[in-house]
């Protein structure tokens, strides 16, 4: 997990979550809000929770979000470790690092935000993309939704059902 912020076309702040599996390299989630609390942090873990199992660690950095006593108590309660940064290496969470930039340059580099639920459609619409139809390298030139059917990440859905999601996300 890790955060990155951005703008509005009239200056506003935007604050953006990101949460991706480094075995899968899905993007679980990228969260755009005006200001992101360690409440909704949680939130994003917990709606993540629903469609598949909580990994045993979690890497963050230190930032006030993910210091929260609400992710604390979140993490204990689910039984997940949270794993933090060195202070000032970024590289101790590099996987994150490269997704951001990927997202930075394709995404938030190349869109005009005119409001929030603008920002919120369009980071959603990449996401989707990212997940769906780029096939990486170091999945066997899956893409990351097709390498977590494969790897059994994605419970609860069977390999057809998932399949016809991937081909009306396609279209």
């Amino acid at each position: 997990m890790d955060f990155m912020s951005d703008a509005l076309f009239d200056g506003r702040r935007l604050r953006l979550m990101t949460v991706v599996d480094n075995y899968t390299r899905e993007s679980l989630a990228i969260e755009a809000g005006q200001g992101i609390t360690g409440e909704h942090v949680t939130d994003v873990l917990t709606r993540i929770a629903h469609g598949r199992s909580l990994p045993a660690r979690i890497k963050c950095d230190n930032g006030p979000e993910f210091t929260s006593k609400a992710l604390d108590k979140w993490a204990y309660e689910h039984h997940v470790e949270l794993d933090f940064s060195r202070p000032g290496k970024p590289t101790d969470n590099g996987y994150i690092e490269s997704f951001n930039g990927r997202f930075r340059d394709e995404c938030l580099n190349v869109n005009w935000f005119l409001s929030l639920k603008d920002a919120q459609r369009k980071v959603e619409a990449w996401r989707q993309d990212y997940n769906v139809s780029r096939p990486h390298s170091s999945l066997g030139n899956l893409t990351p939704v097709e390498f977590a059917i494969h790897s059994g990440q994605l419970p609860g859905m069977d390999g057809l059902e998932r399949r016809r999601e991937l081909i009306q996300a396609r279209t």
